[in-house]
């Protein structure tokens, strides 16, 4: 990303929040390879354009592999928030978190989280959940809880679609080939790689974690999933991708193009450029609210009569590639995981409800 840009980008957005907490996020790609002096560049020029009215939070997703003791310091300084990506032990995140060489980075993100914490910095872990983790989410968990000591923690299920021909070359990986060819990800296909976690077992997953944590872990250790769940339980669910409508996650790429969605840098979600168009207009089209219509209109009837419709809302739409038991199009490639799940967790959830609304904490569900 050039400086143009990015400024455009800070300056957009911060007129288009005249108050409140604004977050400045980064990812990629890998956003550490811009180096820090782009960052410290980005971070004076929002201080200098903030409101007073306005509190920055800024933010930063990154595989770990590139922290050392200055971008700790800088982070910490600057009070980032940063999503650390990191799949379990090491046999488990070397499966396919590699570098160039082939080379696993485990040891290199364990050594990026203690270089963090050290530095007072805020960090999320965040799990992607795959072939080589899927079958061991407990002991998944308690490397997180009990080695890491980490406290908030984030679980995404890795589901890569890939269309009958595609997949002998998906199945190879998306990295650079002899030749300089590599195959395209796009959001097409009813097939999934052999690294993507299967339906039933992300539900067991996320089951087999949720006994334990509901036993001795909440209110010590903050699971986003969990979090959600209880937010739908009152009401208020808190992801995008259990929300009943899209378009308020909107994805800025390196060239000042703005998309309809993180999942969707596709040329049909394009909304424009920010170097034509202030930021504040692109997000105000009939376009976008049609992209965010679309999850709720496009909803299958097995979706619609679900019990667990108001904690799941047929999830993202980007994994909406699978059919129902009668032949119709839309249903959630997760849906059987999902819904064992939230079957599985409304009881406590439930009860932690109540609490909340007694104005009681949620974590005196572990004493009943």
């Amino acid at each position: 990303m050039s400086d143009a840009v990015m400024e455009a980008y800070i300056r957009q957005l911060l007129d288009a929040q005249p108050e409140g907490t604004i977050e400045i996020a980064w990812q990629g790609g890998e956003p550490t390879l811009m180096g820090i002096p782009f960052f410290e560049r980005a971070v004076a020029l929002a201080e200098s354009l903030r409101k007073p009215e306005q509190t920055l939070l800024h933010t930063i997703q990154t595989n770990g592999v590139l922290i050392d003791q200055a971008w700790a310091e800088f982070l910490g300084r600057h009070h980032f928030l940063v999503g650390l990506s990191i799949d379990g032990t090491a046999a488990m995140h070397d499966a396919f978190r590699v570098n160039k060489g082939g080379a696993g980075t485990h040891e290199s993100v364990v050594r990026a989280w203690k270089l963090l914490r050290a530095n007072g910095v805020e960090v999320n872990i965040l799990c992607t959940i795959h072939a080589a983790n899927a079958d061991h989410p407990l002991e998944v968990y308690r490397y997180f809880r009990d080695t890491l000591k980490a406290r908030y923690l984030q679980f995404i299920p890795i589901v890569e679609r890939a269309t009958e021909e595609l997949l002998p070359l998906a199945n190879e990986g998306w990295s650079e080939r002899p030749g300089g060819s590599r195959p395209l990800y796009r959001q097409e296909g009813s097939l999934v790689t052999e690294r993507s976690v299967r339906s039933e077992q992300f539900g067991d997953f996320l089951i087999a974690i949720f006994d334990e944590w509901v036993r001795r872990d909440v209110g010590k250790v903050f699971v986003q999933t969990f979090d959600s769940a209880l937010g739908s339980w009152l009401g208020q669910p808190g992801l995008c991708i259990f929300a009943e409508r899209c378009g308020a996650s909107v994805a800025l790429e390196h060239n000042g193009d703005l998309y309809a969605c993180d999942h969707f840098v596709e040329p049909e979600y394009r909304l424009g450029n920010i170097g034509q168009k202030p930021l504040a207009e692109l997000v105000d089209q009939r376009m976008l609210r049609r992209f965010g219509q679309e999850k709720l209109a496009g909803l299958p009837r097995q979706c619609r009569e679900c019990e667990v419709r108001f904690a799941c809302n047929g999830e993202c739409p980007r994994n909406r590639f699978a059919r129902t038991a009668d032949g119709e199009e839309g249903l959630n490639y997760l849906c059987a995981g999902y819904r064992a799940f939230f079957n599985h967790v409304d009881a406590p959830m439930k009860a932690m409800a109540d609490l909340v609304r007694a104005g009681k904490p949620a974590a005196q569900v572990m004493g009943r």
